[in-house]
C-alpha cells in the first residue's frame, strides 16, 4: 500500500483520514480564508488531516453563461495566501497541459477533472510537476480502468497519485456511486478518495445548470469511509443555494464539523479492523 506525502501529511488507505474541502470555485481571498479557517478547525478538533480545495476556473460548466471563476493569476495568489496563513496544502483543477507547470509552482496537488481523466498529455504534464496528482474517475469508466490512468502519471517518475471516485453515469442527469469501486481501485496500492458531493450531483439536471441532492453527500461519505480509504472530498459553502456553481450538491459549512467528526469515528473503526477484498 502506497503512502503519498503532501507537505507534512501522509495520505494512504491505512493512514488517518484526510478531508479535502472548500468551495466549488474561489470567490475571493476573504471567502477562501473564512472557509479554510472553519474547515481547519473542524478537522483539527476531529483529528483529521486537511487539504483546502478551490477552483480558479470551472471550465466544464453546463451553460456558456455559467460563472467560471477568478482565473489562474488571482486564483494562485489566493492559494499562496491560504498556504501562508493556515499552513495547509491546497488542491485545484487543471484543464490544459500548459496550466500544469504554472499551477505546480504553487499548488500542492493538481486535480484532473473526471471528463479529462484519459487525456494522456494532460496526465503526463501533471505528473512532470512532481506535485500530488488527484485523478477523478471518469463517469464513463469502470474502476479497474483507473490502473492504466495511474500508469500514465507514474510513467513520469511521479507516484504521488490519488484515485478519486465521483460516481458513474446512470441514465440521464444521474450518477450512481458503486462502493465496490473503492476497494477495486485500492488494489492498485494508491490512496483512494471519495468525492461525496459530486457523486450526488445531477449533471445538467436543471437544464442550464446541474442539480444535486446534497442531503445524500454525508451518506456516501460514511459508506465510503467505513471501507477504509485515504480521503474524502467534499465541497462546502456557507450559502450553497446562492453559490456561483455546484450549489445543489455542496454541504452547508455550519454542518461540516459534525460531518467530519462522524467520519473520523467511522475511519477509526475501519482502520482498526481493515477490510481486505
Amino acid at each position: 500500500m502506497k503512502t503519498v506525502e503532501i507537505r507534512d501529511l501522509k495520505i494512504g488507505n491505512d493512514q488517518p483520514l484526510t478531508i479535502i474541502a472548500g468551495p466549488c470555485q474561489l470567490e475571493s481571498r476573504d471567502h477562501a480564508f473564512m472557509i479554510a479557517a472553519k474547515m481547519q478547525q473542524a478537522c483539527a478538533e476531529a483529528g483529521a488531516q486537511f487539504i483546502f480545495k478551490g477552483s480558479f476556473d470551472k471550465a466544464n460548466r453546463t451553460s456558456l453563461s455559467g460563472k467560471r471563476g477568478l482565473g489562474i493569476d488571482e486564483g494562485l495568489r489566493i492559494f499562496e495566501a491560504v498556504q501562508a496563513e493556515f499552513g495547509c496544502p491546497v488542491i485545484t483543477d487543471v484543464h490544459t497541459e500548459d496550466q500544469c507547470a504554472t499551477v505546480g509552482e504553487i499548488v500542492d496537488v493538481l486535480q484532473i477533472p473526471a471528463f479529462l481523466c484519459r487525456q494522456t498529455d494532460l496526465l503526463l504534464a501533471a505528473g512532470r510537476t512532481g506535485r500530488g496528482v488527484n485523478v477523478k474517475k471518469g463517469q464513463f469508466l469502470s474502476p479497474p480502468e483507473m490502473s492504466t490512468v495511474a500508469d500514465k502519471v507514474a510513467s513520469t517518475g511521479n507516484e504521488k497519485i490519488l484515485l478519486c471516485e465521483r460516481g458513474t453515469t446512470f441514465g440521464y442527469n444521474n450518477l450512481v456511486a458503486d462502493m465496490r469501486g473503492l476497494p477495486t481501485m485500492a488494489r492498485t496500492g494508491y490512496p483512494v478518495v471519495m468525492d461525496a458531493t459530486h457523486a450526488v450531483a445531477q449533471p445538467g439536471g436543471l437544464g442550464a445548470s446541474s442539480g444535486g441532492q446534497r442531503e445524500f453527500a454525508p451518506v456516501l461519505a460514511r459508506a465510503a469511509v467505513s471501507l477504509g480509504i485515504a480521503a474524502v472530498f467534499m465541497e462546502t459553502h456557507e450559502d450553497p443555494d446562492n453559490a456561483p456553481s455546484d450549489g445543489p450538491n455542496m454541504i452547508y459549512l455550519d454542518q461540516m464539523p459534525k460531518v467530519v467528526a462522524s467520519l473520523m469515528a467511522f475511519d477509526r473503526l475501519a482502520k482498526s479492523d481493515p477490510l481486505r477484498v
